[in-house]
């Protein structure tokens, strides 16, 4: 586990950029939301720069979460 730990929170957090995994947790995907605003208000930087803050988010938690994981397995 110890081994194979930084490669599966790699591939967790490309699995959460490259899919619509908050769409389990919403609506709709976060960048599709941020599209529909965008096309809606004529304003195309703030909902992308939302979205983007909103995955910045998300990424930075599960990294967080991960490394206290490594931590746990690491003392073992």
């Amino acid at each position: 586990l110890r081994n194979i730990m930084p490669s599966l929170v790699n591939e967790a957090i490309n699995l959460l950029k490259e899919s619509a995994i908050i769409s389990v947790i919403g609506e709709l995907d976060i960048m599709r939301r941020a599209q529909i605003v965008a096309a809606e208000q004529y304003t195309y930087l703030e909902p992308i720069l939302v979205a983007a803050i909103c995955y910045y988010i998300l990424v930075l938690i599960l990294s967080c979460i991960a490394k206290q994981i490594e931590k746990k397995v690491a003392l073992k």
